[in-house]
């Protein structure tokens, strides 16, 4: 003998799911594909060390050091290929969780005060965040400054990535996309808080110099400090 058929609740009882749906998810994980970490690395011959991150070298790359004009430091390193530019720095992080989702909503929310028009849209690297500022070329001409914005979360660090220049859109920045797969991040074993710069060291012989000029154009490159420029 069947039990009793229960009556279903009336439309109206029935909590009512939320619609308003988040901006954005957070990034799936990545798969392995560069920047790496030290303890991947079987040899460091053949890279450049600058402390917290090894590049390697390779045919017209240009690699320079920018400096903090208050500590005179370095904060970050900038490479140049093909017309393209794109500005490299390292934090420390959470052992247990990635950095970029939390970075990346700041940071537009940062951009929307600052009238940089931020969208996010997936990339090589994963979600990224692409902006323009009105800027005003050396010769008076109004244009925009472009730039696209990357995060890498790895084992207790976070690689920033800014593209500029023709590096900026993406379809013409293959070349330099590969430059920053192949970085080595070498974190330390120093406790270090999340969002800490790990620490940039000077090449013995890299020259100092002032830094370039904005191209002239409509779009114009972020403005850089002093630098210190690596030959070799």
């Amino acid at each position: 003998m069947f039990g009793r058929k229960k009556n279903k609740p009336a439309a109206q009882d029935v909590p009512e799911q939320p619609r308003d749906a988040p901006e954005e998810k957070p990034a799936p994980p990545r798969e392995p594909q560069g920047p790496l970490d030290v303890a991947q690395l079987e040899d460091r011959d053949g890279y450049l060390d600058l402390g917290a991150l090894l590049v390697r070298p390779r045919q017209g790359l240009g690699v320079r050091l920018e400096v903090d004009e208050r500590t005179q430091r370095p904060r970050a390193v900038a490479l140049d290929l093909a017309g393209g530019s794109v500005q490299v720095q390292a934090f420390a992080a959470p052992r247990s969780e990635g950095l970029w989702d939390e970075v990346r909503r700041e940071l537009v929310q940062s951009l929307r005060e600052g009238n940089g028009e931020p969208t996010v849209e997936e990339g090589p690297f994963g979600l990224q965040v692409l902006t323009r500022f009105p800027a005003t070329a050396s010769d008076g001409t109004r244009g925009f400054r472009l730039a696209r914005f990357v995060g890498i979360d790895g084992p207790r660090w976070f690689v920033r990535a800014v593209f500029t220049g023709t590096a900026a859109v993406a379809a013409e920045s293959a070349a330099l996309e590969e430059v920053v797969r192949e970085l080595v991040v070498v974190r330390g074993d120093r406790p270090m808080p999340p969002r800490e710069l790990l620490p940039l060291t000077v090449p013995e012989g890299s020259v100092r110099a002032p830094a370039p000029q904005p191209e002239a154009g409509p779009v114009a490159p972020p403005r850089r400090g002093p630098e210190i420029t690596e030959i070799g």
